[in-house]
């Protein structure tokens, strides 16, 4: 069965071969993603996903704030040129999406619907992943790459304090993207008779 749906998830895959070289302009992928998690679905409607694009100077700094952290935990002795190489390539790419879940609106409905309280933050977290495909498969159909990382908590302080945000924004991920400059490696899948079940 053919479904143009499925296809799009299909061009979805981790790009780490990443180049500056992007079909869009910075305020087009702006848009891009304002529309992409405006659409994503999140409980009760409570809009908890919010996003920093970081471009140029910014996209720049991210990965250096990113290196200087990981070399105060990683151990004295340790080959870092790996990591080095790993960021790199990130630093390749076009930009980077910040993604954040807005804390302060999760607290907020805790109160309200104690019933639930255990549940909203285990909702946001599953917006937040919305929001991030969302995203991520958009900019595929316009054949850009990305893969996600997630060098959070370890950054999280940097990361508020350069960019001046809010403490209520609990940062998730970080989305390296730009050109794609050597295809996704080929991915193995389980069968689906192991993973999705169906009774009559």
């Amino acid at each position: 069965m053919e479904n143009p749906f499925i296809d799009l998830l299909k061009e979805r895959r981790s790009i780490y071969a990443l180049g500056k070289n992007v079909p869009l302009s910075n305020e087009q992928i702006t848009e891009l993603v304002q529309k992409a998690i405006k659409e994503s679905p999140t409980s009760f409607n409570s809009q908890t996903s919010r996003a920093v694009v970081l471009f140029g100077d910014s996209h720049d700094t991210l990965w250096d704030l990113t290196e200087a952290a990981l070399k105060v935990v990683i151990p004295e002795g340790q080959d870092f040129a790996p990591t080095v190489g790993k960021l790199n390539s990130f630093r390749a790419g076009y930009a980077t999406i910040l993604f954040f879940e807005d804390m302060s609106i999760v607290k907020n409905l805790q109160e309200q619907f104690a019933l639930y309280a255990d549940n909203f933050p285990v909702w946001s977290e599953q917006a937040s992943g919305i929001a991030q495909h969302s995203v991520w498969t958009a900019l595929a159909t316009e054949n850009v790459g990305a893969s996600l990382q997630h060098y959070n908590p370890l950054i999280d302080n940097v990361v508020h304090s350069e960019w001046n945000l809010s403490s209520d924004w609990k940062l998730r991920a970080q989305m390296p993207f730009g050109s794609i400059e050597a295809p996704a490696q080929d991915k193995e899948y389980m069968d689906d008779d192991e993973r999705v079940l169906s009774f009559n």
